[in-house]
C-alpha cells in the first residue's frame, strides 16, 4: 500500500509543480509498479494503456462534442448575448450575482468551464468596475457560477463530472435530486454571501477596482443575437437529456443543430470553430485519461486490495468512504473527472456489491461521487483554477483564497450535508 500512497504523492506534487499529467500519470504509474515488484513494461503496455484507451473509447465522442458546442457559443456570441443581457438586468449593485448566474446558465446548458470563463470575463470586467468592488474577487465569482454547483450537483447537468458514474452504477442525470438540490443551494447561497462578505471587508480596507493597462476583456460582437434565441441551443441540450432521455451525444447533436439553424449568417466561422473545439478536446479527454491509466495501475498493484479494505473499512455509510476517495484523487490529479475516473474504474464494483447487500440506491453513490469530485480537484494546481487565473490577470497570491472558499471548503461542507441527509432518509 505504500507504493500506491508513493505514487499518488509523486502524481500531486508533479501536477502541483504545474507538469503535464500526460507524462506524469505514467511515471507516477511506474513509480507504483516498480515500488510493488511488478512488470515495468507491461505494467505501461497493457495495464496503463488498457485503462487509458477503454475511457478513451467510452468518452471521446461526448469531450469532443461538449468542446464543439461550447466553441460555437462562443463565436456566434450567443454565449456573450446572455451574459450581458443578466448584467443589464441585475444591474451593478448586483454585480456579483449577475456573474455567477450567468456562469451558471452557461455550465448548465453544457457549454465547457473554460469557454464560460472567456464568455463572463468581460462581462464581470464590466460589472465590477461600474460597482467598483476589488478586481480580485471575479476569479472566485466566475468559480463559484461554473465550477462548482452547475458541475457537479444540480440535478440534469450535462457536465462530464454527473455524466461519468452513469456508466458505473447504470444511472441517469438526475439521480438524487433531493441531495442534488440541497447541496447546490449550499454552494450557492454560502459562496454568495461570503462573496458579499468578502466585498464589504475590502471595501473598509480602502481596496478599490483596479486594473492593469496590458488587462483587457476579450472583444464582443455589436450586434449579438437577442437573449431568446441564445437560449434554445442550452435548452435543447438539458431538454434532451433530462427529459425525452437522450444519450449525452444526441443531445449535443441537438444544440450544435440548433447553432446552425439559428445561426447561418454567421456560417463562415463554423468550420475554424469545429476545428478548435475538436483539437481542444483532445487534449481535455487524454489529460483524464491519462489519469484514469494510473488509476489502473492502482487497482492492479498487490497493495490496492489493503487499500480497498482501509476505505471501505470506514465505519458509517459506504458513501463516506466513496467521497473520501473521490476527493482525494481528485486532488491529487487536480482533476475533478480524473479523480473521480480513478475512484470509480478501482472501486466502482465493491460499491455496487454494497449497493445490493445494504439497499443502498446507486443513485446515491452516483451523487456523492459527483459531488465529491468538485471538492478538492480545485487546489492551485488545478488547470481550470490556472486558466481563470491567467484569464483575469490575477495571482494565486491575491484571489487563491477566496476562490478555495467557494470551490473547495464550501462544497466539501455541502457534500457533508449531502451524506447525512441519507440518514433520515432525504436523497
Amino acid at each position: 500500500m505504500t507504493a500506491i500512497i508513493v505514487g499518488l504523492i509523486a502524481l500531486m506534487l508533479f501536477a502541483y509543480f504545474g507538469w503535464s499529467i500526460l507524462w506524469v500519470a505514467p511515471l507516477a504509474a511506474g513509480i507504483v509498479a516498480a515500488w510493488s515488484g511488478l512488470n515495468l513494461f507491461e505494467s505501461y503496455t497493457n495495464v496503463y494503456m488498457n485503462g487509458l484507451t477503454d475511457f478513451v473509447v467510452k468518452w471521446f465522442p461526448v469531450f469532443m462534442l461538449g468542446a464543439i458546442f461550447g466553441k460555437l457559443m462562443e463565436v456566434t456570441q450567443m454565449a456573450s448575448s446572455i451574459s450581458l443581457l443578466i448584467g443589464r438586468l441585475l444591474g451593478e449593485k448586483r454585480a456579483i450575482l449577475g456573474v455567477i448566474l450567468s456562469a451558471t446558465i452557461l455550465t448548465y446548458g453544457g457549454v465547457s468551464l473554460f469557454v464560460v470563463v472567456f464568455a463572463v470575463y468581460p462581462l464581470a470586467l464590466s460589472l465590477f468596475k461600474a460597482a467598483d468592488i476589488p478586481r480580485r474577487l471575479i476569479p472566485a465569482t466566475i468559480a463559484l457560477g461554473a465550477f462548482t454547483f452547475t458541475m457537479v450537483a444540480i440535478p440534469g447537468t450535462p457536465q462530464i463530472q454527473n455524466l461519468i458514474p452513469m456508466k458505473y452504477f447504470g444511472t441517469t442525470p438526475m439521480a438524487a435530486p433531493i441531495m442534488g438540490i440541497i447541496a447546490s443551494l449550499i454552494m450557492f447561497l454560502g459562496g454568495y454571501f461570503y462573496l458579499k462578505y468578502r466585498e464589504s471587508t475590502l471595501r473598509l480596507k480602502g481596496e478599490h477596482f483596479d486594473i492593469s493597462e496590458n488587462i483587457k476583456a476579450n472583444q464582443t460582437d455589436s450586434n449579438p443575437p437577442h437573449f431568446v434565441i441564445s437560449l434554445v441551443p442550452l435548452l435543447c441540450v438539458v431538454v434532451a437529456l433530462n427529459v425525452f432521455q437522450f444519450e449525452i451525444i444526441n443531445a449535443l447533436l441537438c444544440g450544435i443543430g440548433a447553432i446552425f439553424l439559428l445561426s447561418f449568417k454567421k456560417a463562415k466561422s463554423f468550420v475554424a470553430a469545429i476545428n478548435e473545439g475538436a483539437q481542444g478536446s483532445v487534449i481535455a479527454i487524454l489529460n483524464t485519461s491519462a489519469a484514469v491509466g494510473f488509476g489502473s495501475v492502482v487497482k492492479s498493484a498487490p497493495g490496492f486490495n489493503s487499500l480497498t479494505d482501509l476505505l471501505l473499512s470506514i465505519k458509517g455509510s459506504p458513501l463516506i468512504s466513496e467521497a473520501i476517495a473521490v476527493n482525494i484523487l481528485a486532488g491529487a490529479t487536480g482533476s475533478a473527472s480524473g479523480g473521480m475516473g480513478i475512484a470509480l474504474q478501482a472501486l466502482s464494483e465493491k460499491y455496487k456489491e454494497i449497493a445490493i447487500t445494504q439497499n443502498i440506491p446507486l443513485e446515491l453513490f452516483h451523487r456523492v461521487a459527483s459531488i465529491a469530485s468538485g471538492g478538492l480537484d480545485a487546489l492551485p494546481h488545478n488547470g481550470a483554477v490556472l486558466t481563470l487565473l491567467a484569464i483575469t490577470g490575477m495571482t494565486h497570491k491575491k484571489s487563491y483564497l477566496d476562490i478555495c472558499v467557494v470551490a473547495v471548503i464550501i462544497p466539501i461542507v455541502a457534500l457533508i450535508v449531502g451524506i447525512i441527509m441519507v440518514y433520515f432518509g432525504i436523497y
